[in-house]
């Protein structure tokens, strides 16, 4: 039997190798969508069309000064 040559990865080793980036990827966006979280209720915001709404009334307010 042949032995893979240093380098040249087996389907398995690809495989975990692009599972382990995946999970990277995974964690990278629960941390962010922690942060989110987190700075929402710091705000008092509770959803997307708040979030929007105090955006544009910030940018309102700047815009008339």
């Amino acid at each position: 039997m042949k032995t893979p040559e240093p380098g040249n990865n087996t389907p398995n080793e690809r495989d975990d190798e692009e599972f382990g980036e995946e999970e990277y990827d995974d964690f990278t966006m629960l941390e962010r969508l922690e942060t989110l979280r987190e700075d929402m209720e710091d705000l008092g915001i509770t959803n997307l069309p708040e979030l929007i709404e105090r955006i544009e009334k910030l940018h309102r307010s700047l815009d008339n000064k």
